[in-house]
């Protein structure tokens, strides 16, 4: 016999009332105004119970009508407690002491942006397609025994660092934009792109971000000595193809060895960016403190970018998953503090990620701020019964604008690319992505 039917209730408790199990679905204020990342979470511990009684006064939990709380399972591994203690964080990690090459410890460098993401756009464009092309050569070189043009790819890189210091929204937005087709170029890009743009977060000196932003860019060089057949294998490796997959490290570091001697630090990082903390890595099994700063900062960088790409394996995962892999895996396959640093930078709603509002617009999220993540700027096109706004408009949603029903614009959650005809390859391809201020009287 089947079990009772049994109604399921929500109940308004004070947070003096709050326990271990109990379902929290909503709170007395908007979520983006906490620091909780997810918008409805079982309790797991103490200090989930401290996090809400500190911002909020009473809280609506998901019950039965005898009163036991409904333990509902979360489908997010990012639990609120961790996520808290990221969002709150004021500092940024140093370089652990170790006998590998690290960044000595010293006071950071604080960034501002210094022209609006908009305005960058344009530069940001050229910049990154030039990039492309130098990836593409560089790889395409290599394969065919060429030398590498260490200079292109020395300027090219030092544009994209310049881009990122001006404002990092405009390139990490483009990162955003995969082709398959095109995936260990455009990834080497990639990386040395969010690599330029954690280094700043970081606050290296401008030098260092360089060099960083550099060894992103070479850092799969080895891979142009793979066969094809493996590299661009559709389907799973087999152990045998895996071990033949792995000395792409190794070729890494005789190819960069033998092109010059200033690229000692890109030497480290392209033989050492898949060894983790635990020793679980390759090529040679180290320990987290005899891995080299950067090598933990690029591989940290790379496993993110290849989460969130389209390979001929894999469809890529949106970036909030791809910051549960990290998260998850904090400690053991990633430096702790560095993750929780990288979480920080990338946050919720990244630059191109497409978002629906509460009220059922739809809009691209063209910038992020470091002190409000949950807030972006973002530039609405489409209305609420999904059809293109003519024109468009950007809300800078830490300003707390109000929509046509007087109600404050919140983000309701990400949808991917393409959904509602949205693209954002063909905004960036007709130089939509502008960020004109949302003025109150404007009229739809």
């Amino acid at each position: 016999m089947s079990a009772p039917h049994q109604e399921i209730v929500e109940s308004q408790i004070d947070v003096s009332e709050l326990a271990i199990g109990m379902h929290v679905i909503r709170l007395d204020r908007p979520w983006e105004d906490t620091n909780f990342l997810l918008q409805g979470f079982v309790i797991r511990d103490q200090s989930e119970i401290d996090a809400l009684r500190a911002q909020c006064d009473f809280v609506v939990i998901e019950g039965r009508v005898d009163g036991t709380p409904r333990a509902k399972p979360e489908k997010s591994s990012l639990k609120p407690s961790g996520l808290l203690r990221l969002f709150k964080r004021k500092t940024v990690p140093e370089p652990a002491n170790s006998t590998a090459k690290t960044v000595p410890q010293r006071k950071r460098v604080t960034y501002i942006n210094k022209v609006d993401a908009g305005k960058e756009m344009e530069t940001a464009v050229i910049r990154f397609e030039e990039a492309q092309k130098t990836a593409k050569s560089i790889m395409s070189g290599l394969r065919v025994g060429r030398t590498l043009d260490l200079n292109n790819a020395r300027t090219v890189v030092n544009s994209c660092v310049e881009s990122v210091l001006r404002n990092e929204n405009a390139l990490l937005m483009l990162t955003k934009i995969k082709h398959q087709d095109e995936y260990t170029a455009e990834h080497c890009i990639n990386v040395a792109i969010l690599a330029a743009a954690f280094g700043k977060h970081l606050g290296l000196l401008e030098g260092e971000i360089r060099n960083l932003a550099l060894c992103g860019l070479l850092h799969d060089v080895g891979k142009t000595r793979i066969p094809d057949e493996i590299l661009n294998k559709p389907g799973a490796l087999t152990p045998q193809e895996f071990d033949v997959m792995r000395l792409h490290t190794t070729h890494g570091r005789t190819i960069l060895m033998g092109t010059s001697s200033s690229l000692n630090t890109a030497v480290d990082v392209a033989f050492s960016h898949h060894e983790r903390m635990d020793g679980s890595g390759y090529p040679r099994g180290l320990q987290a403190q005899q891995i080299p700063y950067f090598a933990k900062i690029i591989g940290l960088v790379d496993t993110y970018d290849a989460i969130t790409s389209n390979r001929v394996y894999d469809k890529g995962r949106a970036s909030m998953r791809a910051l549960e892999i990290i998260h998850k895996h904090r400690g053991t396959q990633f430096d702790e503090e560095l993750a929780a640093a990288f979480i920080q930078m990338i946050g919720v709603y990244p630059p191109g990620s497409i978002v629906e509002m509460v009220n059922g617009e739809v809009g691209i999220v063209v910038e992020s701020y470091p002190s409000q993540k949950l807030k972006p700027r973002v530039l609405l096109v489409r209305d609420i019964d999904k059809s293109p706004l003519v024109p468009f408009r950007t809300l800078d949603l830490k300003a707390s604008p109000e929509d046509a029903a007087g109600a404050p614009y919140r983000i309701a959650h990400e949808v991917p690319d393409g959904t509602y005809d949205i693209v954002l390859q063909d905004f960036v391809d007709e130089g939509l992505i502008v960020t004109k201020p949302f003025k109150a009287d404007e009229t739809e």
